[in-house]
């Protein structure tokens, strides 16, 4: 689903005024209903984490981790309830203590537990965890040696909309079934190609999904390449893409079409004419070369 730069900004003007939770999600598709509910979840992911990344010092500066931590061990330690979020919390051992002290000053759950948890940790062991150890606990929060901890770490992963091991493992996962449909697609057309894995074995560093043995054109153009994308294609992904990817690829392979399958706003497919071409599905107008050759 193509969007214009307009509204696409009215859709995230609308998630600027909103808290990130599932219930702003469902005040989303109602005020947006004309659009698919796979490209506003996108949208919805994409604006989170640049508002997160625009607050992410604030909240790693040693005064505010400190904060964070202590209100924790308040809790864990049941001595105090001088807080307003723990003046309940002697009658329920399960309350989301940390869950709440992140939407209260609007940062990501997951997040807030990374930062607990490495403090905990720091003053357990005396060292500084491991990212490695700090992500299997995350993913795992039984490994956490205290149980109390380890609920209030599991509570803010399993309610993370846009971040965490959970969040993830789904985008992964979509990744790879895009992936995998592509495939099936090249596949229906009698398309020979080479996958990543395969041109990785090569000795490639830098590959899209899929590379042509024979181009094809689509739209009057030429593709020599098939990048997927499970998301919908902003101004601050794409251009990042253009940098860090899609222009390696052209370099190396010449042009390319890069699927965005949760849509893209339209203004950016403006590299056409230099090779690279945006859709939000699976071109159905392909020229083979055994097409053209027939025509003539």
């Amino acid at each position: 689903m193509k969007l214009s730069k307009a509204q696409y900004d009215e859709i995230a003007q609308f998630l600027g005024h909103v808290q990130p939770t599932r219930q702003s999600l469902r005040k989303l598709k109602e005020r947006f209903p004309s659009q698919s509910q796979s490209t506003l979840l996108s949208i919805f992911s994409q604006e989170y984490q640049k508002q997160i990344k625009r607050t992410h010092a604030k909240h790693h500066t040693a005064e505010a981790i400190e904060t964070y931590y202590q209100s924790c061990i308040k809790y864990i330690n049941k001595s105090t309830k001088t807080s307003w979020y723990l003046s309940g919390v002697m009658k329920n051992a399960a309350a989301p203590v940390l869950l709440e002290l992140a939407n209260e000053v609007d940062f990501a759950p997951s997040l807030m537990a990374r930062i607990v948890l490495e403090r905990f940790l720091q003053e357990q062991e005396g060292t500084i965890p491991s990212k490695t150890l700090i992500n299997s606990m995350l993913r795992d929060p039984s490994q956490i040696p205290d149980g109390v901890l380890a609920n209030q770490v599991y509570q803010c992963t399993v309610n993370d909309c846009c971040y965490g091991p959970l969040v993830d493992c789904i985008k992964h996962a979509i990744g790879h079934e895009h992936e995998v449909l592509l495939r099936e697609m090249l596949l229906e057309k009698n398309l020979s190609f080479l996958a990543e894995e395969q041109l990785r074995a090569k000795g490639y560093d830098k590959t899209p999904d899929f590379i042509l043995e024979v181009p094809v054109a689509v739209e009057g153009h030429i593709i020599h390449w098939i990048e997927s994308k499970a998301s919908f294609g902003d101004e601050c992904s794409h251009q990042a893409y253009l940098h860090d990817q899609f222009w390696s690829y052209w370099n190396r392979f010449g042009p390319g079409l890069v699927i965005y399958w949760y849509g893209f706003i339209e203004e950016l497919d403006c590299h056409r004419e230099r090779g690279i071409l945006l859709k939000d599905c699976f071109p159905t107008d392909i020229v083979t070369l055994r097409h053209s050759m027939a025509q003539h």
